[in-house]
């Protein structure tokens, strides 16, 4: 503390400590600034109370990260130390302050396994303002000093009195508003993920701890024991199209009660939209594989071994099964099943048409060229016991929402063509948030018609289901990605619409309109893998009558 004081009343701006001191400072103020805004933002924080306690809360950030960096203040060691949290700093105060998100190990999760498109997205003139002002003005000025240098055990003790010292004060400034403080993150947890760059390096240590923890080789076998129900005299095998929606939000969908038409094609297709659907996580990353799972959400997010998913399950029962995507990979759910991308033309089919991609990224229509011959190109024995082809669309993945449709498919305008989405007025992100709504609905209108074609050699029918959905301005929140205990319900309320012939209600021996009748019953993502088993007649130890869709129908 001694230290700490010595260091306050005479500051020396050549020391490694006083350096250490001032970038404390600098992001503790400056570079949290979505988290101060947000706290300034909530009701119990508007009086004069609220702001004092805020800006006490701001000298414990600021204590923290100076107790921290006193560790690194060695003249060699500082200034890079530095360099690493300001750009963090930086960074993640554009992301938080623009979108509203928080850095927590999901998110970091997200962020390990985004690909090159959807980086590119986010880049924007705001990340580069943040960059430059919080991150590069300070590392500029640190560079320019030429620190001085003191024998290292002194040097040592100064700097672990400087961490006691800081350690001492944000306890001190905790204690004098501890009521508040946790009344405040009791009641607002996301706030302990906004305080920046600590979040960051906590969620990528949880991150590294978990990976760690998972046992390494296969998966653990489920369904070993999977076989296909005998298809009665003269029946055809069944053809199921699984298409994984991306980021789509079930508020958003005319077919579920939104005033805009956004389902004018489904509107005419005789389909059925579950209304009540929740998610498995907020995320695609979190979601994905959760939702592929017989677990269900809650048993899945404690198990520690990695398990085999319904695609498994669906080949070992002998149907052929394939995943085409147009996002940025399944998640590791399709290792051990036949899978393509979207923009990989498949044997025998014509080149993609002009303009579905760009050379980096591909309209959804992709997915639909050359179906024909990708069936083709499967085990001709396993076809003729059924098929379930998956579809994962780029869907409505934001924030450059007005990329995901075409320009002659763009009914609502005007709409924001920016991906910095806080700079165009709210109306035109929706617009463009619908427009791709509206085009994941020609997309599928158009996959029934490729099923109809099938319909002489199979039973047919097709499930679309969302990831997860999407804040688009609600509460100044955009995007996805909050921890689903504190995530508001437009990112977790999803689409759920089926797409069931006559001659494939009457082959699952169904209950005419029994299934209309359920559309506003509480569902989940638990219903997936079971239900996709009850359509395709594989009989399993881990199926669950009780989470199948079909079942109650029967």
């Amino acid at each position: 503390m001694r230290a700490l004081l010595r260091l306050i009343a005479k500051p020396t701006l050549n020391s490694p400590l006083t350096v250490a001191w001032l970038g404390a400072l600098w992001m503790g103020v400056f570079g949290n600034w979505p988290l101060w805004q947000r706290m300034l933002a909530l009701p119990e924080l508007s009086d004069a109370g609220g702001r004092i306690f805020v800006l006490v809360f701001a000298g414990m950030v600021s204590a923290l990260l100076g107790a921290l960096l006193s560790l690194f203040a060695w003249p060699r060691v500082i200034k890079p130390a530095l360099v690493v949290m300001l750009l963090s700093t930086a960074s993640l105060a554009h992301f938080m302050g623009s979108y509203g998100t928080v850095i927590d190990p999901t998110m970091v999760v997200n962020v390990i396994q985004t690909d090159v498109r959807e980086v590119r997205d986010l880049l924007s003139v705001g990340l580069l303002l943040s960059l430059s002002l919080l991150a590069l003005l300070p590392i500029a000025w640190l560079w320019r000093r030429k620190l001085l240098t003191h024998p290292w055990p002194g040097r040592l003790g100064r700097n672990l009195l400087a961490f006691a010292g800081g350690l001492v004060l944000a306890v001190g400034l905790a204690l004098s508003c501890f009521a508040d403080l946790a009344s405040t993150m009791r009641n607002h947890k996301s706030l302990r993920y906004m305080i920046s760059p600590v979040n960051l390096y906590y969620s990528l240590g949880s991150v590294a701890a978990a990976s760690r923890a998972t046992p390494k080789g296969p998966p653990e076998v489920i369904g070993a024991d999977a076989k296909l129900a005998p298809l009665e005299a003269g029946a055809k095998p069944r053809l199921l199209l699984l298409v994984v929606g991306e980021t789509a939000r079930s508020a958003n969908f005319s077919l579920n009660g939104y005033a805009k038409p956004t389902n004018p094609e489904l509107a005419k297709a005789q389909v059925q939209s579950f209304r009540n659907v929740s998610s498995c996580g907020t995320s695609t990353a979190a979601s994905l594989p959760c939702m592929f799972s017989h677990l269900g959400r809650e048993v899945f997010l404690d198990q520690k071994q990695p398990q085999e998913n319904l695609l498994d399950v669906l080949q070992r029962a002998g149907l052929a099964v394939l995943w085409l995507d147009n996002q940025s990979g399944c998640k590791g759910l399709c290792d051990r099943i036949p899978n393509a991308f979207a923009a990989q033309v498949a044997s025998g089919a014509t080149a993609l048409p002009a303009g579905l991609c760009d050379g980096q990224e591909c309209l959804d229509a992709a997915l639909l060229h050359g179906l024909d011959q990708r069936l083709a190109a499967l085990d001709p024995e396993r076809v003729a016991r059924g098929v379930v082809l998956v579809m994962h669309q780029m869907g409505s993945h934001g924030p450059a929402y007005y990329k995901r449709s075409p320009a002659d498919r763009k009914p609502f305008q005007p709409e924001c063509k920016s991906n910095a989405l806080q700079q165009c007025e709210r109306e035109q992100v929706v617009n463009a948030y619908d427009n791709s709504i509206a085009y994941a609905d020609w997309i599928l209108a158009n996959s029934i018609e490729w099923l109809k074609t099938q319909s002489d050699r199979f039973d047919t029918a097709m499930l679309y289901i969302s990831d997860h959905g999407e804040s688009l301005g609600e509460n100044k929140l955009y995007l996805h990605g909050l921890p689903y205990a504190m995530a508001p319900r437009e990112q977790k309320h999803v689409p759920l619409i089926l797409w069931l012939p006559e001659a494939s209600s009457r082959a699952l021996k169904l209950r005419s309109n029994c299934l209309a009748g359920k559309l506003d019953e509480p569902l989940s993502h638990d219903q997936l893998f079971h239900s996709v088993l009850g359509y395709s007649g594989v009989q399993t130890q881990v199926y669950r009558r009780d989470w199948d869709l079909f079942a109650a129908c029967r």
